[in-house]
């Protein structure tokens, strides 16, 4: 059981590190177009009919794209914080002509995206600091309970930017869709938020095993100490009862 505590501990960190892995590569989509970047978007959509726009574009992390002959990321345009999912933006196309009438005079999209990057990076944050903390849920209890409780909030806030990150883009496919545009979303950007989310969801669950390793040991060999010798003494004697009946038995008989 003493061994237990290092050997959860590291597998949480690996675990840990490949979820933060996955959180960047969603993360600088957009503002690179180095592989594997230029293969991460959220949405690819036609825009016929919407002046300026590239065609097809692709909604990432930063940035909109167009696509290459290769089916990557290329053309980016300005990288902008919290990039909002709504074609009439000027962050976006910055007109409203030829794009879906879901689009218009809603803000639907917009707190949808802004939330989802907001809750991305409070995710991203928690989930670094926890790898720092990881490395405590080697050797000590606490720190296994402190990188459990890290690792919880990073859970939290990437549940909700993968919820939202999914409702937003697959709503926002079905609406080119239904004006006629070929839409589609990015697997590999879901998939590595979800994914993301299940390594941080087994994290919690192995930093809190290890943080009670310790403790539930310990207890067991102090139960074994003080009760199991008077157990032992009992059984010897019952055997030593048992001895002297069948001796006596046998002189009887």
């Amino acid at each position: 059981m003493p061994a237990s505590r290092p050997l959860l501990g590291f597998t949480s960190l690996i675990l840990l590190a490949g979820g933060i892995l996955l959180q960047f590569l969603v993360i600088l989509s957009g503002t690179t177009q180095s592989n594997p970047e230029n293969q991460i978007y959220f949405l690819q959509t036609s825009t016929n009919g919407i002046p300026g726009a590239r065609n097809p574009s692709r909604w990432t992390f930063f940035s909109i794209c167009g696509v290459d002959g290769n089916g990557r990321n290329t053309n980016c345009g300005a990288t902008v914080p919290a990039l909002p999912f709504s074609p009439p933006n000027p962050h976006d196309f910055g007109t409203a002509v030829g794009v879906p009438p879901d689009f218009i005079g809603t803000n639907h999209y917009f707190y949808l995206s802004r939330f989802m990057f907001a809750f991305y990076l409070v995710a991203l944050f928690f989930s670094v600091i926890s790898l720092f903390t990881g490395l405590l849920a080697l050797c000590s209890r606490l720190g296994g309970y402190i990188s459990a409780l890290n690792v919880g909030i990073a859970l939290f806030f990437q549940s909700l930017a993968a919820a939202l990150l999914t409702a937003c883009f697959i709503q926002g496919r079905d609406a080119f869709r239904r004006a006629g545009q070929q839409a589609s979303i990015g697997v590999k950007a879901i998939a590595f938020t979800w994914a993301a989310l299940a390594c941080f969801f087994l994290c919690t669950v192995l930093f809190c095993i290890g943080g009670s390793v310790s403790k539930q040991s310990s207890s067991s060999r102090r139960r074994g100490g003080v009760f199991g010798r008077k157990a032992s003494t009992r059984s010897r004697g019952s055997f030593i009862d048992t001895e002297s009946q069948r001796r006596v038995k046998d002189e009887y008989e």
